[in-house]
């Protein structure tokens, strides 16, 4: 199966093509630059590059949240709208189960921590069962002092989220490490090998059931409330 994947949850966006599970090409960008900007000419450069067609995209995968209100709201709009012009069913794969899977055979749990911006991380706890990795805790926002009050060592923490949290999480000691650089963004390649397993599972949906999993209200719905 060949299946195109997005993730915009971050602002490290990025598209993938995968066949069969595996990556066939990827296209990272972790600049300043908004993913509307960006995005359909990442597709298209891709699709060029790796000598495929729209036409030839048989399933699709994005990043649903949580994370960047805007970019999920891009990287769903997008994806949608391919998904009801091509007849294509949609694998939501959510960012944090896709950020712990840049860490398997993990010898300790792992830690997803994603900057929520006001204060707050969004995280959530994953456990390395031998062939997947599996999650042990509810989606969560939670200020950084907070998810040190809440892990406990050892404990492996990835994600833009953890420098928000390193002051406090000295307090576990030596029982905390960091996973490198490299793996500590979503990738738009996971959120095809992920998309393409839920694909083959029958787990993907139509283009119109398609919603970003945002974890808690925007600032726009926070307002709306207040009036």
């Amino acid at each position: 199966m060949r299946v195109l994947a997005l993730e915009t949850s971050t602002l490290a966006g990025g598209v993938a093509l995968c066949e069969d599970g595996r990556v066939v090409g990827l296209s990272l960008l972790n600049v300043a630059l908004t993913h509307s900007e960006r995005l359909m000419s990442m597709v298209d450069r891709l699709l060029e590059d790796c000598r495929w067609t729209l036409a030839q995209v048989q399933g699709l995968a994005v990043s649903i949240g949580p994370g960047s209100f805007t970019g999920l709201r891009v990287g769903a709009a997008t994806v949608k709208g391919l998904a009801l012009a091509l007849g294509l069913p949609v694998a939501a794969v959510p960012t944090l189960d896709a950020l712990a899977a840049n860490l398997p055979f993990a010898d300790a749990p792992v830690c997803t921590l994603l900057d929520a911006r006001k204060g707050e991380v969004y995280v959530c706890l994953y456990q390395w069962t031998g062939q997947a990795m599996e999650r042990r805790s509810d989606y969560l926002a939670l200020p950084p002092q907070d998810v040190a009050e809440w892990l406990r060592a050892p404990v492996i923490v990835l994600g833009d989220g953890v420098p928000a949290c390193r002051p406090y999480l000295e307090r576990l000691g030596a029982g905390v490490r960091v996973a490198p650089a490299a793996q500590s963004v979503p990738s738009a390649a996971m959120i095809g090998q992920i998309g393409h397993v839920m694909l083959l599972a029958g787990k993907g949906i139509s283009g119109d059931a398609l919603e970003p999993f945002y974890l808690r209200p925007s600032e726009a719905e926070l307002k709306a409330r207040r009036v």
